[in-house]
């Protein structure tokens, strides 16, 4: 275990841009709140204003999306572009509205993320036809529509956010398994519905 961990700890840190600093403390969620699809419109209209016709897709994606779950009051946007390896074509843009670059891992699907200037923002950055698009798309509307799964789903949550993390990753990495299970009944039905 303490391997793994410091393994995760070093991918954080040769992932990240500029300074890393730990977390150290107990996830805090926050009851759904009505405002964040409003936060997440206002986020996608400033980033379609100044990408135009480099915005391929936007979506509100993670637990802010999804009504009735709790959440870190994180407003999580997935990006979509041509090309997200080519940060020259996006990143100098969204950095003049005051988006910071914070992680690039070009050996996971070429994800870039890049955090939101005035409202907390996770600004997830694919490109095109990756698998990942279509996961994080349709988790979240599983959990729109399925409150078992979403019930499961935020007690895991709850119960995660109590322990102390030296990094967020951390929490994000033990929600691991309760993802791929419920990821296993979407795609199942998603596969047997075609």
């Amino acid at each position: 275990m303490v391997s793994a961990e410091n393994d995760r700890d070093e991918y954080i840190r040769k992932v990240t841009i500029g300074t890393q600093k730990p977390h150290n403390g107990e996830i805090v969620l926050e009851e759904y709140n009505p405002n964040w699809p409003v936060l997440f419109e206002s986020e996608a209209e400033r980033i379609r204003a100044v990408l135009g016709n480099k915005v391929l897709q936007i979506h509100h994606v993670g637990s802010t999306a999804v009504p009735g779950l709790c959440a870190k009051p994180i407003i999580d946007i997935l990006l979509v572009v041509s090309d997200s390896s080519d940060e020259s074509s996006y990143v100098p843009d969204l950095e003049v509205v005051g988006y910071t670059l914070r992680i690039r891992e070009p050996d996971w699907f070429q994800h870039r993320l890049l955090k939101g200037p005035d409202t907390d923002v996770n600004l997830h950055v694919f490109s095109e036809k990756t698998s990942e698009i279509e996961k994080m798309v349709l988790f979240r509307d599983w959990l729109r529509s399925h409150d078992n799964d979403r019930r499961k789903y935020e007690n895991v949550k709850r119960e995660l956010s109590r322990h102390i993390w030296q990094h967020v990753q951390h929490y994000a990495d033990g929600k691991t398994a309760i993802i791929e299970e419920i990821m296993k009944r979407a795609w199942r039905s998603m596969f047997c519905s075609k």
